[in-house]
């Protein structure tokens, strides 16, 4: 069909299906939506499914020069957004 709207999960939804699916606690997969939430607001001009490796690479380094976040914070954030590509 033609011009037929985009029926997959929205990006959040598919977050907190991959964090239910791996029995993640409630609060696990409040932080992982979040941090999607932060990398999209960061990269908001572009559509989330044409995000890659380097733009993950580039919210890491905000978070760490802009935000001055812990390494630990960063390792948070990365294993949040790699859950996106893993599934």
């Amino acid at each position: 069909m033609p011009d037929a709207p985009d029926q997959s999960p929205k990006l959040l939804d598919q977050v907190r299906q991959t964090c239910r699916r791996r029995q993640y606690s409630y609060h696990t997969e409040k932080a992982c939506v979040r941090w999607a939430e932060r990398f999209a607001c960061v990269h908001d001009t572009t559509h989330p499914r044409r995000l890659n490796e380097d733009d993950i690479r580039a919210f890491l380094g905000h978070l760490a020069s802009e935000r001055n976040v812990a390494a630990s914070t960063q390792n948070q954030a990365l294993n949040a957004l790699l859950m996106r590509i893993r599934g």
